[in-house]
């Protein structure tokens, strides 16, 4: 099963707040942030990290799509 940050990016927009600003107020490396745009996993550490930052629930930032990676 794969995911999806699209909710993250969505809550981003309406936040008014970009990727590198997220990353500033969480200390979470850019790269990260990269990863997540391209599908990869993250720990829920990052997860909790974002969802605390934003005032929000993981469900909120992270949605599973019905498609597996490939490796």
């Amino acid at each position: 099963m794969g995911v999806s940050y699209n909710p993250l990016w969505k809550l981003l927009i309406d936040k008014g707040l970009n990727k590198s600003q997220l990353a500033a107020m969480t200390g979470i490396a850019k790269s990260t942030f990269s990863k997540m745009g391209n599908g990869g996993y993250v720990g829920t550490e990052v997860l909790e990290k974002i969802a605390v930052t934003l005032n929000c629930r993981i469900e909120d930032i992270i949605e599973f799509t019905g498609e597996q990676k490939e490796k």
